[in-house]
């Protein structure tokens, strides 16, 4: 590595590390900004450009529609053996979507995420990120998925705006 790319390195990690000490009390995705936000007392101290389902746009009616939920759930378990770089499991669907998709006679489907790359395709972030690619998770680079990881409990309640 050359020196000025140490450098970058150590300023990153020593960003990292500092965003890390910090605990969210929320966490708040604006799927229009393509933004996830850690918060703490009201006060974003992480932002993080974040890809989606391949049709963003309205929420989530039933499997397979590939889009990102919107609503207020809860981030309820962690996975570290995922098909994807860590992930924390997002309690979609609650009661309402339930409903909605049997009003509609349909799956609501489930299995919605914060992760990061795909295993194996972690070099590619840059590229992939530029994207909606997900079946309707929320995506991130490895590293911020480090930083989200380590700064969010379970518990923490999640608010997926338009």
């Amino acid at each position: 590595m050359k020196p000025a790319q140490l450098g970058l390195a150590f300023a990153l990690a020593f960003a990292a590390a500092a965003v890390r000490a910090e605990t969210a009390d929320f966490v708040l995705v604006r799927k229009s900004a393509a933004k996830l936000y850690l918060i703490r007392h009201g006060q974003a101290f992480a932002e993080f450009h974040v890809a989606l389902g391949p049709n963003p746009t309205g929420t989530k009616q039933h499997q397979g529609d590939g889009r990102t939920p919107e609503g207020r759930y809860i981030l309820d378990a962690r996975n570290v053996h995922s098909a994807y770089y860590k992930s924390l499991h997002v309690s979609y669907p609650n009661a309402h979507d339930r409903e909605q998709a049997r009003r509609a006679r349909l799956a609501a489907g489930g299995d919605i995420m914060i992760h990061g790359q795909p295993n194996g395709w972690e070099k590619y972030a840059a590229v992939t990120q530029l994207k909606n690619w997900t079946l309707g998770c929320i995506a991130l680079t490895n590293e911020e998925m480090d930083v989200v990881w380590s700064s969010v409990p379970l518990g923490t309640p999640i608010q997926i705006d338009p």
